[in-house]
């Protein structure tokens, strides 16, 4: 079974619940971290839920919800092995796995909106990593 992690804080909670719907009708198995309503949270404790999980390869892939999308993005690149990208569209996500092997996903909930965002989380899932000369500027990061 395809297996994946997702976290949010208060302002992702709605963007979450319906990327968890979808994942789960989709056939994944999805473990949910949090958070669990709209009453304001520290996106930084799921974030490092999600990223933490990552890192040490419990789960291949992980997706963040934040207001806007970077502060999840910029706490998750912290963890060793973690290539997290945020995106507002398809390509880019799509990109992001083709050429940078991303493994978490940061989306934002004030600026996508469920049918908007369920594109961008397939497009993500369905890219694979090309290798090859991205390989190299992979190794390059570290």
């Amino acid at each position: 079974m395809k297996k994946i992690i997702i976290g949010a804080d208060h302002a992702g909670f709605d963007l979450k619940e319906a990327i968890r719907t979808y994942l789960a009708g989709e056939g994944w198995e999805v473990s949910d971290v949090g958070t669990d309503g709209d009453a304001p949270v520290d996106y930084p404790d799921f974030g490092c839920a999600v990223a933490l999980r990552v890192s040490t390869g419990e789960f291949g892939k992980g997706i963040l919800v934040c207001g806007s999308g970077v502060g999840m993005t910029i706490l998750a690149n912290k963890f060793p092995g973690v290539r997290a990208v945020m995106c507002l569209d398809e390509e880019t996500a799509r990109l992001s796995r083709m050429h940078n092997d991303t493994n978490i996903l940061s989306l934002s909930g004030r600026r996508t909106k469920g049918e908007e965002a369920l594109p961008i989380v397939r497009s993500w899932l369905a890219a694979d990593f090309e290798g090859g000369r991205h390989q190299r500027r992979i190794d390059k990061i570290g």
